[in-house]
Order: C-alpha cells, then sequence, then structure tokens
C-alpha cells in the first residue's frame, strides 16, 4: 500500500506525467534488454528475471530522490484503481475455471498453512524481540503489528480497517507501512526470481506438478488453436471491455460499500465497507462471467497479454514506494518483520514439502496472504500468464478473512503485551 507523505517533496521529479514517461521507458528499457540484443543481456536475464528489475529499479529512483514514490497518483488511482482491476478482467476473460478446480485442495492447504504462517510469525517475533530487545515492542508497538497482520493476510483495506479498530497512532502506522513495503516486496522479489527456476526446483524436490502441467497444456493447445494477429478492432473491443467494466465496478462499489457499512453490523471486519474491495471483486467476477461467453475468443487477439503489461507497470508502482532508508529511526521493526516473514516461509515451506506441492502452489499460496489481489496474480503470472487468475482468487480469500483474523491476533498480542 502506499505510504502517505508527511513532509514536502523533495524529489527531482514532481511532474506525474514526467514520473509516468520515466517509469514506463524504464520498463521498456527492461523488456528490450531482456529480449537479448547482445550476448552480454542475453546472459544477464538468464540470472536476473526482468521482474526483478520491474520492482528495484523504480526503487532506487526513490531511494536518491530522483522521483517521490508515496506523493504521487501513479500507484494510486492509475495503477491500483485503474490498471490493476483491468488487468483482473483481461486475465479472468478466459480462465479456465474446471482447471484451477482440478488443482485440487493441495493449493487450498498450502495456502491456509500461509496464514497460519503470518499468526504464528507475529507472535514468534514479538516474543523474540521482547526478549532480545523489549524496547522494540513496548508501548502500542503490538497495536501496528496488528494492523500489519491485516495486510499481509488480506491487503491495504484490512490494514486501515484494523488500524481504526485499534486506534493506532499515525506515526507507528506509517512506520509499520514502511516495513510493509520493504519486507513484503523483497519476499515478493524473490518470488519472482525463483519463478525463473521453478522446472529445476520442483524437479530436485519431487514435486507433483501433473494437475499443473496439464492446465498449462489445455491453455497452449487452445492459444495454438485459436491465436491470431490483432486487428485495431479486436484491441478497441479489449481496452473498451476492460476499461469499461472498470468504470461500471468503481460505480457499483462506493454506493455498494456504503450501503453494507451502514446496513451491515460487521462489514468493516470483512472489509464490505471498502470500495477498493469491491472494485476488485467485481473486476474478477465480471471476467470470470466473461469466460463463460464467446468474449473468452478474445484471448486469442492477445488480451491476457495486454492484462500482463498492466501488471508490469502495477509492479514498478509498487516499487517505488521501496524507501530503505526511512526504517532508519527504528530499525528494530524491520527486524520484527524479517523474523515475521521468515516464520511464514518455513511454516508454508513444510506444508508444500508435506504434500509434495509445486514451487507455484508455494509463491501462490504466500503471496495470496502477503499481498492479496493486488500482488499474488503478479506472482502466479510469473509461472505462466494462464495462471494469474489463482492468485486473484486466493487474494480475495485474503480480503475476506483478512480483518477478522487480524482482530483476533491482535487480541492475542495485546495480552503478550500485558495490556
Amino acid at each position: 500500500m502506499a505510504i502517505e507523505a508527511t513532509e514536502p517533496s523533495t524529489a527531482l521529479i514532481q511532474n506525474d506525467i514526467v514520473l509516468f514517461g520515466l517509469i514506463a521507458g524504464t520498463l521498456g528499457l527492461i523488456f528490450w534488454l531482456s529480449s537479448g540484443p547482445t550476448p552480454f543481456w542475453k546472459k544477464f536475464f538468464t540470472w536476473v528475471p526482468a521482474l526483478l528489475l520491474c520492482y528495484f529499479i523504480p526503487a532506487f529512483y526513490n531511494t536518491v530522490g530522483l522521483i517521490d514514490g508515496a506523493n504521487n497518483s501513479l500507484y494510486n488511482p492509475v495503477a491500483s484503481r485503474v490498471l490493476l482491476p483491468a488487468a483482473l478482467v483481461l486475465l479472468t476473460l478466459s480462465v479456465d475455471l474446471k482447471g484451477i478446480l482440478k488443482l485440487g485442495p493441495k493449493l487450498l492447504f498450502v495456502f491456509c498453512a500461509g496464514t497460519l504462517g503470518i499468526v504464528l510469525g507475529a507472535i514468534v517475533s514479538f516474543q523474540l524481540m521482547e526478549w532480545i530487545h523489549p524496547q522494540a515492542v513496548a508501548g502500542d508497538t503490538w497495536k501496528g503489528m496488528a494492523a500489519l497482520s491485516g495486510s499481509w493476510i488480506g491487503g491495504g483495506a484490512n490494514m486501515v480497517a484494523i488500524r481504526e479498530v485499534y486506534a493506532v497512532d499515525a506515526t507507528l502506522f506509517g512506520q509499520f507501512a514502511v516495513v510493509d513495503v520493504a519486507v513484503a516486496s523483497a519476499w515478493m522479489a524473490t518470488l519472482l526470481f525463483l519463478a525463473n527456476r521453478a522446472p529445476q526446483i520442483d524437479a530436485r524436490s519431487g514435486a507433483d506438478t501433473r494437475a499443473l502441467d496439464e492446465m498449462k497444456e489445455r491453455i497452449a493447445a487452445f492459444e495454438a488453436a485459436n491465436a491470431r494477429i490483432p486487428t485495431l478492432s479486436d484491441l478497441m473491443v479489449i481496452i473498451g471491455l476492460a476499461f469499461g467494466i472498470v468504470g461500471l465496478a468503481h460505480a457499483v462499489a462506493t454506493p455498494l460499500a456504503a450501503w453494507f457499512g451502514a446496513n451491515v453490523a460487521n462489514a468493516a471486519q470483512f472489509s464490505l465497507d471498502s470500495s477498493f474491495v469491491w472494485v476488485v471483486v467485481l473486476s474478477t467476477l465480471a471476467g470470470l462471467g466473461l469466460s463463460f461467453t464467446r468474449a473468452r475468443r478474445l484471448e486469442s487477439a492477445g488480451a491476457s497479454k495486454l492484462g500482463t503489461v498492466f501488471l508490469y507497470f502495477l509492479i514498478a508502482c509498487i516499487g517505488m514506494q521501496m524507501d530503505f532508508m526511512k526504517l532508519a529511526s527504528r530499525p528494530e521493526l524491520l527486524a520484527i518483520g524479517v523474523i515475521w516473514m521468515l516464520v511464514h516461509i518455513l511454516v508454508i515451506w513444510a506444508a508444500a514439502k508435506l504434500v509434495k506441492a509445486p514451487l507455484f502452489y508455494f509463491a501462490v499460496g504466500s503471496q495470496g496472504n502477503i499481498g492479496a489481489a493486488a500482488s499474488a496474480p503478479v506472482v502466479a503470472a510469473a509461472f505462466h500468464p494462464s495462471l494469474a487468475p489463482v492468485g486473484v482468487l486466493l487474494g480475495t480469500v485474503g480480503y475476506a478473512t483478512g480483518t477478522v483474523i487480524a482482530y483476533g491476533l491482535g487480541q492475542v498480542l495485546r495480552l503478550m503485551a500485558g495490556q
């Protein structure tokens, strides 16, 4: 989620249109180089995935003061409120829902283990820091951790909901928001790096990838049988459909969220009073609905590829919010976040190993919690563009459960803090 700016920006580039051009140009350069124009770059990108650079180069711009990643309109509303739901429509348009269901209960088991890992990670990190450096978890730190757990189980909307429930101080909330961006983005970058080596990792671990391979083969066969050179009409229909649904979703989401907030007692606990959650849900449902119609044929004209372009822009906009220097005021909070994430990784890795799940289950099960619908489809698409809807579905589950679980975890942390 974006971090609110508390001081006037001193960035060199403050014009959002110039910033848009810089990010777009950076992405274009990264992917041109990844196509291997010279032997050096061809070898370079066999080790460093292009997606990784889409994170770290914008983060570098932000850290050195070239841009202000927190104080601009690119992430919110352009990337998160417009391009993300448009990508969800286009990526779910061609979803093989039956194929996803055939992936079986292993995926859900690994996802639930990821949620358990977040809960245990909070408790373990709090207790360890209380032993090692008690000042780190003194006072209202538990409130910030509760808010962060909302983000890592669900998403930004859940984090804000928990902030309101526990009245988290604005400064403390901002510090944990930095931890959120830094640790979660570093973990996501790691998953994107591992995705490039999934076949080798699965082969060494003896993972059962049959269901996943069958789904990829079906999608590849469908694309080969229906692929065509897109016409101008195709592209205009794809754009019109995607952004038309996004506009409709926003038009419906605002009054719908307001109605739930006013008439449903526990709406906030399930983030049902958040218009953004409804935009994500409605866009996803619209895409899934279209997958059962003739609109699915737009996939052969490159619908999912255009959706993936939107996701890459979102990746860059998330990356440009990272500024590790801001953690200097309370570096112990970063230590809490790192310990917390390591416990999550250990738990979900053990669960994946127990059922011999492929790396994809491990990655999307983790990111379905940590990143929810905003970034879970990005990680899923790194394995195969057609798998992005799996990340969307898991991320939506995270949105629905994040606030309730985070609230309960907050009560546990409050007891541990002696309050």
